[in-house]
């Protein structure tokens, strides 16, 4: 991502295909041009109905941006949710000379803002502890055994 930055300046947002079903929980990309692993973004809606988001492409919380998104929040109403939305001030930079563009992120991916996404996030991390990952894995296995006995 910091390399795509280096390349076109500007403000870089990490984006992640998500099911159609699932852009209600994000802001979402409008496209302009797709370069592969990289997009030019010409919109940003936050939360869209899944019949409403311009494309599948959400965002997902990581960013390197221009000292003028901070000031643009500043100024920016309450949107989506009643809250300020950090989205909105990054879209304002659409059309200066600034400019927006994502960057396709490749990998696992844990949606911390949930709490299911939370207890995942942490399971992994302890399974990739090489101190933690026999008496972690000992656990979980006991657990979905103990689920199945019981069905």
């Amino acid at each position: 991502m910091v390399e795509a930055y280096a390349e076109t300046g500007g403000n870089m947002v990490a984006a992640m295909e998500v099911a159609p079903d699932k852009a209600s929980s994000y802001g979402v990309l409008d496209v302009s041009e797709d370069m592969g692993a990289m997009v030019k973004v010409k919109g940003m809606v936050e939360k869209p109905k899944a019949d409403e988001a311009p494309s599948n492409l959400a965002v997902i919380g990581r960013y390197i941006l221009s000292p003028s998104v901070l000031k643009n929040l500043s100024r920016i109403k309450s949107g989506a949710g009643g809250e300020i939305q950090l989205t909105d001030a990054i879209a304002a930079e659409i059309d200066n000379k600034n400019g927006v563009y994502g960057y396709r992120f490749r990998g696992q991916r844990f949606d911390c803002g949930s709490k299911s996404g939370f207890l995942q996030a942490t399971v992994a991390f302890g399974l990739d502890r090489e101190e933690l990952r026999d008496d972690l894995s000992s656990y979980l296995h006991d657990v979905v055994s103990m689920g199945k006995a019981a069905e």
